[in-house]
């Protein structure tokens, strides 16, 4: 699986002008499953994004994660994180799962991220979004996870 995490201050998704997650401080995640990914693929990610270190402790430091701080976590489907972009102009997606299993493995990351964290809201899988976001710091880190 492939994330993209940004440090917010805040962030929300909205469909069709309708605010369907939003949260506080925390994190944004743009997830996308590849065809090899499992639901022990996605647990392996939602374990790290849950307790990267990417917020200040009381010195400055990057030194607790979203679970110390206790903050939101919007979750986004995003398919274009497989895109290829090493032939021509046009981007390819084949690198994606196919839409059924990736709508499961996306369900499957927001059931473990609720089942461990607190604050947890999300965007609609296949639907035209409108992510609004402030990138705190900025702190973007990409991640990928793997069998």
């Amino acid at each position: 699986m492939i994330a993209l995490l940004q440090r917010v201050s805040q962030a929300r998704v909205e469909i069709g002008g309708q605010t369907v997650g939003a949260i506080g401080a925390g994190l944004l995640m743009l997830v996308c499953a590849e065809p090899e990914d499992t639901p022990a693929v996605a647990a392996k990610l939602v374990d790290k994004v849950l307790k990267l270190r990417i917020f200040a402790d009381e010195q400055g430091r990057m030194n607790r994660s979203v679970q110390d701080t206790g903050g939101g976590l919007l979750i986004v489907s995003q398919f274009t994180l497989a895109a290829d972009t090493r032939g021509g102009n046009r981007p390819s997606f084949t690198a994606a799962a196919p839409p059924a299993q990736g709508e499961a493995l996306y369900e499957t990351v927001l059931r473990l991220a609720r089942e461990r964290h607190p604050q947890v809201a999300c965007g609609r899988f296949g639907a035209d979004m409108q992510v609004h976001l402030v990138n705190d710091g900025p702190v973007t880190i990409p991640l990928r996870m793997t069998a």
